[in-house]
């Protein structure tokens, strides 16, 4: 990566995105962090409740705060204790809920970490934690209270790691903060990575979509060095010791890169401004993953980095699903429709991009989301379907501009 390119991107940002608006009341300029322990089988799920911390500041959105921009396989919901009213909502997707479905699960029960960031409240507050199953049932559902005056919630990130700025539009109250992290770099290859994460980024803006609204977005590269160079490859007896602790064989499925060290992730990102997360592996060898409001994490090295990338991202921001198939194997049922907006199995095609049918080459072609017959998506090819497809459809690109708008309030 050119250093001058670098050099230019991070300086880039002519006009803010948006001022920053002040948080409501009881909301206050601080990040409430709550750590779950999910756990279960193919056919139960459990939540609990694992530790609470905070820090100072708060990079998430300051619109919408009531709403969630999609349903999700999950909801995180915060109530003011005394009056009852919603003051934050988001949704999610989790690795627990994609491990439901594989055979593993069905004789073996697993636990699994995930981490929530919310305005941190100035009065007694009631967290609810909602899952929901394949048919859009409660699977499970949790409510504990909150109260900022508790002393065992920690006071972390008085010690963030160092950061470089690659692409800086505006304070983190202003636009969407997106951190991109090394995963098997070590210190002596943080310059490597520094030039990956460039051309991450580069990569973004060569979409139309992130192009137009790169104002809105900060991209922040974090020197996290790991111990060993490389990643975990479990089937070739591989385990490397990397500061995201992640690897490949992910569910036994060769390709599948992820971490489940998720606290540990955020542990390192203390007093970081961050909303959303982007990891890049060390490795030439294909794989990585995005889960719904959770992290992107792609091989930096492979030749199609550069459109994984932003595919993943896809997953990870957008909540966009995939748009190949599998052959025979179902995912969806037909009488759901899916919260996913770039697929359907048309038992809501109103909810979807009905308004868009024949414009710039959008349809119904059936095979999406990993199954060939029963689910549809709206062109012939798509970021979200191939790597050689050369930018998101029109409706993937829509959905993209919503979840921004969503964030930015315009």
């Amino acid at each position: 990566m050119n250093r001058c390119w670098l050099t230019l991107l991070a300086a880039f940002g002519a006009a803010c995105c948006l001022a920053a608006q002040p948080l409501p009341e009881p909301l206050t300029e601080r990040t409430l962090r709550v750590d779950y322990t999910f756990s279960g089988t193919d056919k139960s799920c459990t939540i609990a409740l694992d530790k609470l911390a905070c820090f100072d500041g708060w990079a998430g959105r300051r619109v919408h705060l009531d709403e969630a921009a999609l349903r999700g396989n999950g909801q995180i919901r915060m109530h003011d204790a005394q009056t009852g009213r919603l003051l934050y909502c988001n949704s999610f997707a989790t690795l627990f809920q994609e491990w439901q479905a594989t055979e593993e699960a069905r004789h073996v029960q697993k636990s699994f970490e995930n981490v929530f960031l919310l305005p941190m409240p100035s009065v007694p507050v009631d967290v609810t934690l909602v899952l929901y199953d394949a048919h859009r049932q409660v699977a499970a559902r949790m409510t504990h209270r909150v109260d900022p005056a508790d002393i065992l919630i920690r006071r972390i990130g008085a010690n963030p790691p160092a950061t470089r700025d690659i692409l800086r539009s505006g304070s983190a109250e202003e636009c969407i903060d997106v951190v991109i992290l090394p995963e098997g770099y070590t210190a002596g290859e943080m310059e490597s990575f520094y030039a990956d994460a460039a051309a991450a980024v580069e990569s973004f803006m060569n979409h139309q979509v992130f192009s137009e609204l790169r104002d809105r977005f900060n991209f922040v590269a974090v020197e996290l060095p790991s111990a060993e160079s490389g990643v975990s490859v479990p089937r070739k007896g591989e385990w490397k010791d990397t500061a995201l602790g992640s690897h490949f064989d992910t569910f036994y499925s060769a390709r599948y890169l992820t971490t489940l060290q998720i606290g540990r992730m955020h542990d390192l990102l203390a007093g970081i401004p961050y909303e959303h997360i982007i990891i890049l592996a060390n490795t030439d060898t294909y794989g990585g993953g995005g889960i719904f409001n959770s992290y992107t994490l792609t091989t930096a090295h492979h030749a199609s980095f550069r459109p994984v990338v932003v595919h993943e991202f896809g997953h990870s921001f957008g909540g966009l699903a995939d748009e190949y198939d599998y052959g025979d194997e179902v995912y969806y049922f037909p009488d759901v429709e899916p919260w996913e907006p770039n697929i359907t199995t048309q038992a809501d095609f109103g909810a979807k991009w009905s308004s868009m049918l024949g414009r710039d080459g959008v349809g119904l072609v059936e095979g999406a989301g990993y199954q060939a017959k029963g689910v549809w998506r709206a062109t012939e090819d798509c970021r979200m379907r191939t790597n050689t497809c050369p930018d998101f459809c029109p409706v993937c690109a829509e959905a993209i501009r919503a979840m921004v708008r969503f964030y930015t309030g315009d």
